[in-house]
């Protein structure tokens, strides 16, 4: 089983839509495209999810089981939840008050390590499998490949029938 493993930073003071942005950016990426994203956002929030990024990644290779290749880790997922909001009053003309929302998010991101590919080849003896679900070859692909191999000796028997008619015939 791949090993894996998540961190999350709570009440950062940004919103959970803005957040959500730049997430998505990074979402089923390897760990170092990732990172190499959120250097070069032009998003605040992006150094924030930076640190997460690799706290996870420093909390999947203290896991038990973890193969010790950084390289093999990917962005399984990343989400930013609203956190509590912090109401402030800002005073308007007239004596009237505007409120103002002051907005947190609790960012959370999950990382996974890739599980290794065992070649079918290797793995069955050279048997090669079609995909599951995948569909079989069309009829007419079947039977022109099958009509390429039988073709040739239907055409020998027939050359033969008609030589032996022929030789009957004129004796």
């Amino acid at each position: 089983m791949a090993v894996q493993a998540h961190a999350t930073a709570k009440y950062v003071r940004t919103s959970a839509q803005k957040a959500g942005l730049v997430m998505d950016l990074i979402r089923g990426r390897d760990v170092n495209a990732a990172l190499a994203t959120l250097k070069f956002a032009r998003k605040g929030v992006a150094r924030d999810i930076e640190k997460v990024l690799r706290s996870a990644i420093a909390n999947a290779t203290q896991k038990e089981g973890f193969g010790g290749d950084v390289e093999r880790l990917f962005v399984n997922a990343c989400y930013a939840d609203q956190g509590p909001s912090q109401k402030r009053i800002r005073p308007a003309p007239m004596g009237r008050a505007f409120r103002i929302v002051k907005r947190t998010a609790h960012l959370t991101v999950k990382v996974a390590e890739k599980p290794l590919k065992i070649s079918v080849e290797a793995h069955e003896g050279g048997a090669k499998k079609r995909a599951r679900g995948a569909s079989p070859k069309p009829r007419a692909a079947r039977a022109a490949k099958a009509g390429a191999k039988t073709g040739a000796k239907t055409m020998a028997k027939k050359k033969t029938t008609a030589k032996s008619r022929a030789t009957a015939a004129t004796e």
